[in-house]
């Protein structure tokens, strides 16, 4: 199964009000596990950018006046994405406003809303009520983000590629319960009728003469009914 864990950065909230992606970053996914193939491109607004919205990410008019627009890019975007694969996004709703919008005026297909796999809600429903922000997360399970002083596409695609696979179960989703490939194949019928065998010397008990004495004590309150003095 291949996923598309993917993070976009923006001028500001609303496509409809002329803010513009600014920065795509994508990892791929498949079977749950990264392949280290990765998806990053930084992209021409065709506007300024709001200081607000350079406080949180660091991209400035400058340095994306020389980068491609996003009708320059959008083909290999979602070629990358294909056609098939789950599109793993926190707070899916907003990313994919965007992308779709920019898709819309650039005259190229639009990515059905049902692709899109929302980490926010899962995370939401997996611990009502607590933060459930990425760097929450990150705290929740133990994962280093040290380097994300700013937002950034790529790297907060590689870091909700980690939350992701916490979400599900951790980095082996079934706790290696499914039928591993050894090289070797077994025989028909080999080791159908294997059974545990018992210990050739039982291991010694821990219980010490006191706490054996205290039980003694306590089951012959019990009476002579006592379920204990069956096991004896």
């Amino acid at each position: 199964m291949r996923e598309i864990v993917l993070d976009t950065e923006t001028t500001g909230f609303e496509p409809e009000d002329g803010d513009r992606i600014v920065e795509i970053g994508a990892v791929e996914l498949f079977n749950h596990m990264p392949t280290g193939n990765t998806y990053h491109q930084y992209i021409n607004p065709e506007r300024s950018m709001p200081q607000e919205a350079f406080q949180v990410h660091g991209l400035g008019d400058e340095f994306l006046s020389d980068k491609p627009k996003f009708a320059q890019i959008g083909l290999d975007f979602l070629n990358f994405i294909g056609t098939d694969s789950v599109l793993v996004i926190h707070n899916a709703k907003f990313d994919m406003k965007f992308l779709n919008a920019e898709l819309r005026w650039a005259g190229m297909p639009l990515i059905p809303d049902e692709r899109a796999l929302d980490t926010l809600a899962m995370a939401r429903r997996r611990f009502p009520g607590s933060p459930a922000t990425l760097d929450a997360l990150c705290r929740r399970f133990g994962i280093d983000n040290s380097s994300r002083t700013l937002h950034g596409a790529l790297l907060d695609s590689e870091i909700l590629a980690e939350v992701y696979l916490e979400l599900i179960g951790g980095r082996q989703p079934g706790f290696g319960l499914q039928p591993v490939e050894t090289g070797q194949k077994l025989q028909a019928g080999a080791n159908q009728n294997w059974r545990p065998k018992p210990r050739p010397e039982p291991l010694p008990p821990r219980l010490t003469a006191e706490e054996a004495e205290a039980h003694a004590a306590f089951v012959a309150k019990l009476g002579e009914a006592a379920i204990w003095n069956r096991y004896d």
